[in-house]
């Protein structure tokens, strides 16, 4: 499987702080954000990963995480022109999938609990249809919305509605088979002019092969599209870290653990960072500490 993270958009909504600068950037507590989707395609098991962003900002991460090869995993890079739309990611990477799955998360949204590497790996194990997930929240209405029947069978899956018919969102993590380049590029463009998401899923719901997984309560789930977001991200990063000491998004961390670097590779990694909570966390792992599960 393949996997894309989608960092494109011009973060107007993070205005000023976005005006030179990617949102997939900003810090989230003590890291870049964009390392926290890519934690999560590495936890799929997922080593092939092509970075989709604006082309102001696509050497900034090709800066900031070059080819990949100090985590083990192999990373490209691809310029989306406009915003137009999450689905246009399938045709702008129609090359690099291949005759592939693909996973596709955005750049902006962290993801973090109890075995959800597990969870992961199954979605990713899968070489029929598509898997997407849903997550309970407050706002619906901002977001991808699933409907349900009473036996949790999958009704219909409506776009940011005005009045939404579940509390059930879609968070930006979507796994597929190899037919979904073909349908995004037969799916209609939406009133705003992009090529949705949503309408990549409802056409898998139509022809019977849309998976929806419930997260777990012990999954959280953040998009960090707005001030109080940002806010809110770090702060829940920095309480997991100082409390329980499990780091959130340590590509490093995630890269040992899958035996993608040696103990020795870690090392040097760690001998980069030593002045930060950050490199002292990964010596200690060189060390033999907290070398267990997710």
């Amino acid at each position: 499987m393949k996997g894309i993270v989608l960092a494109g958009g011009t973060g107007t909504r993070l205005h000023p702080i976005t005006k030179a600068i990617s949102k997939q950037t900003v810090p989230i507590y003590d890291k870049p954000m964009i390392y926290y989707p890519l934690s999560v395609l590495m936890l799929a098991d997922i080593k092939e990963i092509l970075i989709i962003s604006t082309p102001r900002d696509i050497e900034t991460f090709r800066t900031l995480l070059e080819d990949g090869k100090q985590i083990g995993v192999s990373i490209s890079y691809t310029i989306q022109d406009q915003p137009l739309g999450i689905a246009e990611a399938f045709i702008i990477a129609q090359q690099f999938i291949g005759h592939d799955t693909v996973a596709l998360v955005l750049g902006d949204n962290i993801f973090y609990g109890y075995e959800l590497d597990v969870i992961l790996q199954e979605a990713s194990q899968r070489k029929s249809g598509a898997t997407i997930f849903g997550c309970m929240v407050e706002h619906p209405e901002d977001f991808g919305v699933v409907e349900f029947d009473t036996k949790f069978n999958v009704i219909s899956i409506e776009e940011k509605p005005k009045v939404p018919k579940s509390h059930f969102a879609v968070p930006g993590l979507y796994f597929y088979d190899n037919e979904v380049v073909e349908i995004a590029k037969n799916i209609t463009p939406s009133p705003r002019g992009e090529l949705e998401i949503t309408s990549v899923n409802n056409e898998y719901l139509r022809r019977g092969k849309l998976k929806v997984e419930l997260f777990p309560k012990r999954v959280v789930w953040m998009d960090t599209g707005t001030y109080k977001a940002l806010l809110k991200a770090s702060n829940f990063v920095e309480k997991v870290q100082t409390t329980q000491g499990i780091y959130i998004g340590c590509l490093e961390e995630v890269a040992y653990k899958k035996g993608y670097i040696t103990k020795e590779q870690l090392r040097g990694l760690a001998g980069t960072l030593l002045s930060t909570e950050y490199g002292t966390h990964l010596m200690q792992l060189v060390m033999g500490d907290n070398n267990g599960k997710f």
